[in-house]
């Protein structure tokens, strides 16, 4: 039988969602989680109410609380879990590092009781261009949300990219999402300096680019209309979509290390 794979939306929302849940996906391979995107802490209840255990494997494409809010609670499950404690691999982008630790690690002492640090229940792996996870390549590239360096997306090549909090990146997407690579991007009804909106997309990105875009990271699911009104693909909270299978690993992981086009 072939191996079947699956990016898995847990939630849809932007901060300012409406019972959407924290914007965050799983990449599913025959049905098993490989690899968590984000850990807000609706996102975190869903994956434990879809899969009965916590994630062991995620990746931090930023450090707002809609994205990392659930860390915490992350860390109490771990923490008090022989089995698990220590072995939950946590992928952060090297210049995330002092932001996430100044935002979710840095409180003066995370047990009562002492004897632990925020950082004893995962396995952290800083990554820059990417990172090898159950041998498979995944690159990391910056994307433009705030602060420059400051925010990441994820590809997996011929598979899928997920962009994180983003205005539009059309090199990084001719870079890393080739077709028939799925494309799940940052959308909201309306732009802003952080954030990509309809019309943004639509001036950005050319018909065969759109047509593997799946949008995510809006406020409320009666704006689902308004997208698919434009012809746009909306991803929901919940949904689980086939994906092709990643080209072979050793192939985009070279690229990865060789000058951008």
């Amino acid at each position: 039988m072939s191996t079947t794979w699956h990016l898995h939306w847990l939630g849809t929302g932007s901060a300012q969602a409406e019972d959407l849940n924290s914007a965050s996906g799983v990449l599913e391979r025959d049905g098993q989680p490989v690899m968590m995107i984000d850990c807000g802490e609706s996102a975190l209840r869903a994956f434990q109410a879809r899969y009965g255990q916590v994630p062991m494997a995620l990746f931090i494409t930023h450090a707002h609380l809609d994205h990392v809010g659930g860390m915490e609670r992350l860390y109490y499950q771990l923490i008090f879990d022989a089995e698990r404690s220590g072995r939950c691999r946590l992928y952060v982008p090297a210049n995330l590092l002092p932001v996430l630790q100044a935002r979710v690690a840095d409180y003066p002492s995370p047990l009562a009781e002492g004897g632990a640090n925020f950082w004893d229940a995962f396995q952290v792996i800083p990554v820059s261009r990417g990172f090898w996870h159950q041998a498979l390549w995944f690159d990391v590239f910056a994307v433009s949300h705030h602060i420059p360096q400051t925010a990441f997306g994820l590809a997996l090549s011929g598979s899928f990219l997920w962009t994180g909090d983003t205005r539009p990146i059309p090199a990084e997407l001719q870079r890393y999402a080739k077709a028939p690579t799925v494309i799940a991007h940052d959308c909201a009804v309306e732009g802003n300096p952080s954030h990509t909106g309809i019309e943004d997309l639509l001036a950005t990105y050319d018909a065969e680019y759109l047509a593997r875009i799946w949008i995510y990271h809006y406020r409320r699911d009666a704006e689902r209309q308004v997208y698919l009104s434009r012809g746009l693909q909306v991803a929901k909270q919940g949904q689980t979509l086939a994906l092709p299978a990643p080209e072979p690993a050793w192939t985009s992981a070279t690229r990865a290390w060789s000058p951008a086009p």
